[in-house]
């Protein structure tokens, strides 16, 4: 059935291999570690644990017999999950009018196609689980037949080998009773000649094993969940590979220390936790124990920072390579997270309700979250904090109010920080649910790419930062000398206060290298309709000149002493209080300085130009007030 020599000659010659570079993309590209090692999870994984722990029977990922018992009682009285299982079906039915999958690889991706069978079998799988329909089973026997004849799951880019892998192995878990035994054989030999077998080759690009970033995530995933299915035709390879994952695992979660701050992003939170609650869920309902996944430090307190990632007018605190906005559909790695505490607020229950018909295209792990729905039993709902603070390598704070729909979001960090930018310093704000200082976000990797733009290396000098969306010249933060940041320079939180008059001060000095002694952003609430922003900083002999930048897609009426940005029939008011003599330059970014760029309707960058000579003692102050209009 597979080469067994082959294999272990590969696992004992090349052990724990790891490329530098994972291959880079849609995700993340590189490999980087934490100087110190993190914590464990607990690991007794071996052949004879293996052989004594795991669950003798399917279903036995995400689902077990007694979950799926619970499931069903709760389809006949739930509303939630009734509503959900109708939006799952719907879904079902659109899959079986596609045509089967091809190994189509895009640029140096096959993850479109990979992404589109994790879905395709968690929501088939999960219909064939309930209704046991015949030509449910036999689209799951088609679809796995076309991906496992696949010549392989293109290993240089291992996101699409590991999404493959769980969705393979949650089909056979899910159906795997009642397919043809030549099916199940398919795939369970492709489950290890094209899933596992690769991270054991030292081409495999597989530095995502203890990478710190949602690689690590999502691939160790991938392996644990094949390793359970085919644990039975070669224990020796799935013990060493779930061991490996659990030894590698804590690099990736240590990231959400110390508070929860993931620090991708929003999107690539949900992207990355997606698979650790899948990888938690799958040795609970496999092992009965995730091994510690869950109460690793942080990791659950992360929730709370994927909900208040999210403004007022729907859009996130997109920094990093974080998408836009959310879209409006209920948050099932959120509901997982309600499971586990009983908390309310991590339960969207009017974005579950909402017509089936409208929730069109549902996240490729919906099968799993119907579970997750399921067990949810609430125990409290928790308020969360009007003002945040979370610290680790890419600190933000938030200011909120929710009366007035008031939401700041200012960062520090550094721009050698998983898919992170030259932003430290910067910040957006809204006011009365309209964003008046943006993030330019993110933009496609792909269209890039192709191009042959390297938008992955993180040298001073590299071309990512060429791009508006990456460096300093796009975000509403501070330039000395018209240089780009230091791209290695960290921008602490450098102090925090709560209160009727929140603020937090982050320490900018490492961002700008030699040319300034000294630098510091203070932001200020003054007021649920004002935000001030104090800039201090000290000069020295290459100090020539420092920019006070601020992003925004609104119009702009240039007054003494600022400007007024109108916007959506609204007002907000930019007074430079310390300087009002200083003009306001208004530089328009639509169409952007490069072919390459985003382009972002209306976006401009506000400029306040400090030349050194104003300030002879070496000391300097700037304080901008925005605040709401009459």
């Amino acid at each position: 059935m597979h080469n067994k020599l082959l294999r272990w000659f590969l696992i004992f010659i090349f052990p724990f291999v790891a490329s530098a570079d994972p291959g880079g993309i849609s995700t993340e590209p590189e490999k980087t570690l934490a100087n110190d090692e993190p914590i464990k999870l607990d690991n007794p994984m071996s052949v004879q644990y293996l052989k004594k722990k795991l669950r003798k029977s399917s279903p036995r990922l995400v689902l077990t017999p007694s979950l799926e018992k619970k499931l069903k009682k709760d389809l006949k009285s739930d509303p939630v999950v009734q509503n959900m299982y109708k939006a799952i079906q719907l879904n079902a039915q659109e899959i079986q009018t596609k045509p089967l999958l091809e190994r189509e690889v895009i640029g140096r991706r096959l993850l479109r196609t990979s992404r589109e069978m994790l879905y395709r079998m968690n929501i088939l799988g999960m219909v064939y689980r309930i209704d046991r329909e015949e030509d449910v089973l036999n689209r799951i026997n088609d679809e796995l037949v076309a991906v496992c004849n696949f010549k392989d799951w293109n290993p240089s880019h291992y996101l699409d080998v590991a999404e493959m892998a769980m969705a393979v192995a949650l089909a056979v878990d899910w159906a795997g009773e009642d397919l043809p035994a030549s099916t199940v054989d398919l795939a369970k030999n492709a489950l290890i000649e094209k899933g596992i077998m690769p991270s054991y080759n030292e081409n495999g690009n597989v530095g995502w094993i203890s990478g710190n970033n949602n690689w690590n995530q999502v691939c160790n995933g991938g392996m644990i969940a094949a390793s359970i299915v085919i644990a039975e035709e070669d224990p020796e390879l799935a013990s060493q590979t779930i061991s490996r994952a659990l030894d590698g695992i804590p690099h990736a979660l240590e990231e959400y220390g110390p508070d929860g701050v993931y620090p991708e992003g929003s999107t690539y939170w949900s992207y990355g936790t997606s698979f650790s609650v899948l990888t938690a869920s799958m040795l609970e309902s496999a092992f009965d124990t995730d091994f510690g996944l869950a109460e690793y430090p942080a990791f659950m307190e992360s929730a709370d920072f994927r909900v208040l990632s999210v403004a007022p007018s729907g859009w996130y605190y997109n920094f990093a390579d974080c998408g836009d906005r959310r879209n409006d559909n209920g948050d099932l790695t959120l509901a997982w997270f309600a499971k586990k505490t009983g908390n309310e607020i991590y339960y969207e229950k009017e974005r579950f309700l909402q017509d089936p018909q409208n929730m069109g295209e549902l996240a490729r792990y919906a099968g799993a979250g119907l579970v997750w729905l399921s067990q949810f039993e609430e125990e409290a709902e928790k308020q969360l904090p009007e003002t945040w603070m979370g610290e680790g390598a890419n600190p933000i704070v938030l200011f909120r109010d929710t009366n007035s729909n008031y939401y700041f979001g200012g960062k520090g960090g550094r721009g050698t920080v998983n898919h992170g930018n030259m932003d430290a310093g910067s910040f957006i704000f809204e006011l009365n649910g309209v964003r008046w200082v943006v993030d330019p976000g993110n933009q496609s990797y792909h269209e890039l790419e192709k191009t042959g733009f390297n938008l992955w290396g993180r040298c001073q000098e590299c071309e990512r930062w060429t791009l508006l969306t990456k460096n300093n010249y796009g975000h509403s933060t501070l330039t000395v000398n018209d240089k780009l940041h230091v791209v290695d320079g960290f921008a602490s939180i450098a102090d925090f206060k709560e209160g009727e008059t929140p603020e937090a001060i982050i320490d900018m000095t490492e961002v700008f290298g030699e040319d300034l002694a000294s630098a510091s952003r203070r932001f200020i609430k003054e007021n649920d309709n004002s935000l001030l922003i104090e800039d201090q900083f000290q000069t020295n002999e290459n100090t020539e000149n420092i920019t006070w930048q601020l992003m925004t897609t609104a119009n702009v009426e240039i007054v003494d002493g600022g400007a007024i940005l109108h916007q959506d029939g609204k007002q907000l008011k930019l007074e430079n209080i310390s300087h009002p003599e200083l003009g306001l330059s208004i530089i328009s970014l639509d169409p952007p300085p490069l072919e390459l760029d985003r382009n972002i309707e209306n976006l401009k960058r506000l400029e306040i130009r400090m030349p050194a000579y104003l300030f002879p003692e070496n000391e300097g102050k700037l304080q901008v007030r925005l605040s709401a209009a009459d």
